[in-house]
Parts: structure tokens; sequence; C-alpha cells
């Protein structure tokens, strides 16, 4: 049995805008019902998680997707005496800056902007719909979330270094973030790699046979389940393959981290931020099928040429729409006031970003196809 560290954050930095305590909810469970109920989160179901939006009601989205994180986070929190509402939240927020088209259209969006000498990241992005752009209460602009959460929606995948620009400059510049928002990064892992390869397995795109041959733990586990359970069809046995490999993984990052932290003699959440890497890590065994199971995903997944054809036609659109509303900001219809406080470009930004897959189509084929007709 692992013995829990209680290295989890307990006094927190507070918030902005200074708010009076919660009669029965703690401020990391007020920071997740916010998040919760705010517009950015709702609208992560029409978001791209890998195959677009409505092709199959069984597939992930960004928003199921972050729910499944939430659920793997907060076991290896659980696990190792964390504070789990913490991680709760961050794992519910951290893809609230994804725009439409996954990836590829955060990269897209990247590329617009560095025309005007700056940059997209789905990251600084969540924490700008956090603080800025969600507009729900009289006193503030943003979810005037804690400072914890926001320092983990920016840090959770990324060091910010003590040169960085002056606008990060609040969020503790080369120290790295809690053990909660540092096992984020690698919960995030699990729950894509292992729903990627259950959406493909669903999708036709491998057999079954396929992943055995590929994937060593998922053969040694497939050859269990054929003796235990040997009259189940094969999407059943698969499914029994892919459970037992995605516990694999969570232990393997629970006993991991529960190993690096020992071995870093580490005692406050003082020392994990500055300590010189990070301690959140995988058993090298887990860290080996981990990267067996990208490998295997980017060859007959994420390459598929159907799904290359959908982010090609998808980016192409994005930069014309980014385009045609540069040159028309009147046609922006949310985010429009920011137009008297912020450049167009980065209101135009704001706006496609927050575009689910099916809004973004509609806006295209409204201002953009009509103006292709004769």
């Amino acid at each position: 049995m692992l013995r829990s560290f209680r290295l989890g954050l307990t006094g927190l930095r507070g918030r902005k805008y200074p708010e009076p305590a919660h009669a029965y909810r703690n401020d990391f469970q007020r920071d997740r019902d916010r998040v919760i109920h705010s517009r950015a989160f709702r609208r992560m179901e029409g978001k791209t998680q890998v195959f677009a939006a409505g092709l199959c009601d069984h597939f992930r989205n960004r928003l199921t997707h972050s729910i499944e994180v939430s659920q793997v986070a907060r076991t290896v929190a659980a696990a190792l005496g964390l504070n789990e509402e913490f991680t709760e939240t961050l794992a519910l927020a951290h893809d609230l800056g994804h725009p439409p088209f996954g990836h590829s259209g955060e990269r897209e969006l990247n590329r617009q902007m560095a025309h005007f000498g700056k940059g997209f990241e789905h990251n600084l992005h969540s924490l700008r719909i956090v603080d800025v752009l969600e507009e729900r209460y009289a006193r503030f602009d943003g979810l005037n979330l804690t400072f914890e959460v926001r320092e983990g929606i920016l840090k959770h995948s990324r060091e910010i270094a003590a040169d960085a620009e002056p606008a990060l400059q609040e969020f503790l510049p080369g120290l790295r973030p809690p053990l909660e928002a540092q096992l984020l990064d690698l919960a995030d892992e699990i729950a894509y790699n292992t729903a990627d390869l259950d959406d493909a397995f669903s999708a036709g795109l491998f057999p079954f046979d396929t992943a055995r041959e590929e994937i060593k733990l998922f053969a040694e586990v497939a050859d269990q389940i054929d003796t235990q359970f040997p009259g189940a069809n094969e999407r059943v046995r698969f499914w029994e393959v892919l459970r037992q490999v995605m516990s694999f993984l969570i232990g393997g990052l629970i006993e991991g981290t529960h190993a690096a932290v020992t071995a870093s003699g580490v005692q406050s959440v003082e020392d994990i931020r500055s300590f010189d890497r990070r301690l959140a890590a995988f058993t090298p065994t887990a860290l080996a099928v981990n990267a067996q199971l990208r490998t295997f995903l980017a060859n007959h997944l994420y390459s598929h040429t159907s799904l290359v054809n959908d982010r090609e036609v998808a980016v192409r659109k994005l930069a014309e729409l980014f385009q045609f509303l540069l040159a028309h900001p009147d046609r922006i219809s949310a985010y429009r006031e920011r137009l008297q406080v912020d450049p167009v470009e980065r209101v135009v930004c704001d706006y496609i970003a927050g575009m689910t897959d099916a809004y973004f189509h509609k806006i295209y084929d409204d201002l953009i196809t009509p103006s292709r007709q004769p």
C-alpha cells in the first residue's frame, strides 16, 4: 500500500478580486463549479478531439475527454494523498482554450497570429477565457478563479521561464507547478491514448490482431482475456484488454510519482516548486507502454488519409474565415465589444477559438460561401 505524502495544496494565494468565503464549499469546489457552469466548458461538447464532432455519437469530443482526464487524475491524486478537488478542477479546465478542429486548428490560429508578431496556444487561451472572456459576474471579468488553478491551467504541461513576458510574471516563473498540476499532463496522455485507441478500433481503422502484434502489453493481456472469456466477441475482448491497459498506466503513474517523490526527499509544496525537475512520472515499464501506444496511434490513426484530408480542409477554411473577419470586423458577433480595447486580430482569434466545429461551418457558410457565388 502506498504511503500518502500529504503534499497537496492547503493554504492558497487567493483570488485577484477578494470574495467572502462560501458557507459550505471550499475554494477549489467553487472554482470547479464555476468552470462547469461556464459557456466555454459547454462548448467543448462540439469541439473535435480526434474525430470530427457529429461523425459518431460514441466518439470522444473535447468535453468527454476532459471528464475522462478528471477521472484518471483524481484517482492518482487520491492514491498519493494530494488535493483531489484541486486536481479535478484543473482537469476539467485544462482544455477550455482549445479551438475547433483540435490541434490543427490551434496550429493554424498560431500561424495567423504570427503575422502580427503574436501567437496562439491553448493553455494561454484557457487562461484568457477564465480571466477575461467569460462574463458571468457584475464585479469583475472572467471567473475570478484562485491563483493556484490559474497557474495550473498555464503550467500543467509547460514551464514558464524566469525571464518570461511581463504578463506571465505573476505565475511564479522559474518555479515548478504543484504536484497536482504536474500529474495532470500524464493523466491527459493516459486518457487520450486509451480513448483514441478505443475510438479508432470502433471506427474500423485497425483490427484487433494488429494491436496485439504491435503493442506488447496488449498482447499479454489479450492472451489472458482469451483464456478467461473464450466465448466473448472481439469488441468485448478489446474493451476488456483496454480497461486493463488503462489500469496498468494509471498504476504506473501512481507508483512512478511515488518513487520520484520519495527519492527526491521533498517535504513541502515549496520543495516541489523549487526542485530541479518535475516529479510526476511513469515507472519505466509504464513509460515504455505509453510510448508504444503513441507510436501505434501515430501509424494507424493520426496519419489516416481521411483524417488528414479533413484536417487540411478545416485548416484552409479557418484561414479564409480569419482573413475575412479581419477585413470585416463588423461581422463578428461574439466579443465585438472587445474591439474597443483589443486589436482586431486578437478579437478575431478569440471569436474563432471559441467556436464549436458546427458553428464554425455555419459561420463559414454564411459569410464565405455567398461571396463565391456568381
